[in-house]
C-alpha cells in the first residue's frame, strides 16, 4: 500500500513516514523542504530506510506538479500534512497562510477527484478553528486556567470560530475536505490535533511549546542563567500528545475508513495529560535540577487559556486513546533535545 505524505519532513510527516516505512509500507514524499529541520528529517530518513522510498521537492501550492504526482503515483493513502502552522506567520502574512493551507488543500483535493478517487485523504488540522473560547467560564487555579462546563474537554460539538487568519484557513480546508467527501465521495478524514510534540521535532517560539521549553530547560541545565519570554501569564492549559500516538491515529483511522470517511475528529492527550506553562516548567526544573527564570509578555492573538480535547468520538469510532503520558513523553522530549544541542 502506498502512502502520500505532504510535509513529509516535517515533524509529523518524518514521524509517520518513519513508521510507514517500517512497517513495509510504500512512501512518497511530497515537501519543499521550506521548515527548519526539514533538511534534517530528510537525511534521517534516507539514513533509516535508505532510498527505498520516493522523494518529490514539491511546494503545496504548486498545483501542477501536486496533480502530478497524484495521477502518476494514484496512492492508497495521503496524509496531508503539509501547510503554514504558525499563528504569528499567519497574521503577519495572511496571503501565504491562505495559499499554502486554504489552496494548498483545495488544490490537493481536486487533484484526488480527478485522478485518484479510491485514496484516502487524512487531513491534519487545529483546534484554532474553535477560536479564542474567550466567551467560556472560567476558574483561574494557581497554575492554570480550567473551562467551568467542560470538565472532560471539548468534543467536536464545540461551535466553530476561525477567528485568526491561521483559523481561518484550517478551517476552510477542512470545509473542503468535508464537501469533498459530501459531493464527490471522496474519503477524507480531519484531525482537529492540540499540542504535539516528540522526537524529530525543530520547535520555535511560534510553534511547538513543549519542544521550545524544553530546550529552554536543556540550556538551563547546561548553565545558562538568561531569562526567557512567554506569552501570557503562564496559566494556559493545552493537552499533549506524543508523536508516537500521533502516528497511531493516521494509520488507525485509514484501517477505519467505513467508518471515519467523511467525520472529523479532535485529537489531543486528554485531560490526563494536559499541563499549563506553570506546570511544565515545574516538571522540567524537577528533571533537570535547575530553575527556570521566565519573564510575562503580552497573550498572543486569539490564544485560547485552556483547550483539551475529548477524544470520546475517535475512541468509538477506531480505538484509538494515546498510551504515551506526560511524564514518560517529556522524558523523551527533553533526550531529544539533549540531542540536538550537543555539549
Amino acid at each position: 500500500m502506498t502512502w502520500m505524505i505532504t510535509g513529509g519532513c516535517g515533524f509529523v510527516g518524518a514521524n509517520l513516514a518513519d513508521a510507514m516505512l517500517a512497517a513495509g509500507e510504500d512512501v512518497v514524499i511530497l515537501d519543499n523542504l521550506s521548515r527548519a529541520g526539514s533538511r534534517d528529517n530528510l537525511f534521517w530518513l534516507q539514513s533509516r530506510h535508505g532510498h527505498d522510498w520516493r522523494f518529490e521537492p514539491i511546494d503545496i501550492r504548486d498545483d501542477k506538479e501536486v496533480s502530478r504526482c497524484v495521477r502518476d503515483i494514484r496512492p492508497a493513502v495521503v496524509a496531508h500534512l503539509a501547510g503554514q502552522v504558525a499563528m504569528t506567520t499567519s497574521l503577519a502574512n495572511p496571503r501565504l497562510d491562505f495559499e499554502v493551507n486554504a489552496l494548498g488543500t483545495f488544490q490537493l483535493l481536486d487533484a484526488v477527484r480527478i485522478h485518484s478517487p479510491d485514496s484516502i485523504v487524512l487531513y491534519s488540522s487545529t483546534n484554532k478553528v474553535y477560536g479564542s473560547l474567550e466567551n467560556l467560564r472560567y476558574h483561574e487555579k494557581p497554575t492554570r486556567y480550567e473551562a467551568a462546563d467542560y470538565p472532560d474537554g471539548f468534543d467536536e460539538t464545540l461551535p466553530l470560530d476561525g477567528s485568526s487568519p491561521y483559523g481561518c484557513s484550517k478551517l476552510c480546508a477542512e470545509q473542503y475536505c468535508r464537501d469533498f467527501s459530501r459531493a464527490f465521495g471522496v474519503r477524507t478524514v480531519v484531525f482537529r490535533h492540540s499540542s504535539m510534540y516528540g522526537g524529530r521535532q525543530f520547535a520555535t517560539f511560534d510553534q511547538g511549546w513543549i519542544g521550545w521549553f524544553c530546550g529552554k530547560a536543556v540550556e538551563a541545565e547546561r548553565g545558562a542563567e538568561d531569562a526567557f519570554s512567554i506569552s501570557g501569564n503562564g496559566k494556559q492549559v493545552r493537552d499533549v500528545l506524543h508523536a508516537d500516538d500521533l502516528v497511531r491515529v493516521y494509520r488507525m483511522a485509514s484501517d477505519r475508513i467505513a467508518t471515519t470517511a467523511g467525520k472529523i475528529y479532535n485529537i489531543g492527550g486528554g485531560m490526563a495529560n494536559s499541563l499549563s506553562l506553570i506546570e511544565l516548567f515545574d516538571r522540567l526544573e524537577r528533571r533537570v535540577g535547575r530553575t527556570l527564570r521566565y519573564r510575562c509578555g503580552p497573550w498572543r492573538a486569539a490564544d485560547q487559556k485552556a483547550f483539551v480535547a475529548d477524544g470520546g468520538r475517535a475512541l468509538a469510532d477506531f480505538g484509538w486513546r494515546p498510551l504515551v503520558d506526560a511524564s514518560t513523553g517529556l522524558e523523551r522530549m527533553l533526550e531529544w533535545s539533549r540531542e540536538m544541542q550537543p555539549q
